[in-house]
């Protein structure tokens, strides 16, 4: 019980925090427009900070690429100061990811979300933050908060 409460007070206090005027409209790594604002208008979205540099986000990335995957809600991912677009397209297809990427080279965006550790993880409806969350998701809570999120 004490872990519980130790765990969630941590992951409150890391979360991400939404911009006042955040940038909603990003291109990702290969120059395609990723609009934030249309792909959460009809289903929460699944935005992923994370690091090809990162041991933990090595363990989550599989279950974010597989929820991509199922097409059921939209996913996309930051990548963070992981690299060129090609040393990231070399890293994205060495580990069979196929989610959209967002090229974070400087940690702008990360920063701009008061990113405080990878991975990060943001769900958006109709263009606001519904929920922030740190740290290992495995992929039935992910799916979980997007489905409490498309309640409201």
């Amino acid at each position: 019980m004490v872990f519980v409460v130790v765990y969630t007070a941590i992951n409150w206090w890391r979360q991400p925090v939404m911009p006042a005027n955040p940038q909603l409209q990003l291109t990702d790594y290969q120059g395609q427009t990723v609009d934030l604002v249309q792909l959460s208008a009809e289903k929460p979205t699944l935005i992923y900070f994370w690091g090809s540099w990162c041991p933990i986000c090595r363990t989550t990335s599989p279950s974010v690429n597989t929820l991509a995957a199922q097409g059921n809600y939209p996913v996309v991912t930051v990548a963070i100061k992981s690299g060129t677009d090609q040393e990231l397209h070399r890293y994205l297809s060495q580990h069979s990811y196929n989610f959209t990427t967002i090229n974070d080279q400087k940690g702008d965006i990360f920063a701009d979300w008061q990113g405080q550790v990878t991975p990060s993880y943001v769900i958006l409806k109709d263009g606001e933050m519904t929920q922030g969350l740190t740290g290992i998701q495995p992929l039935w809570s992910l799916k979980l908060r997007l489905w409490f999120s498309s309640l409201g």
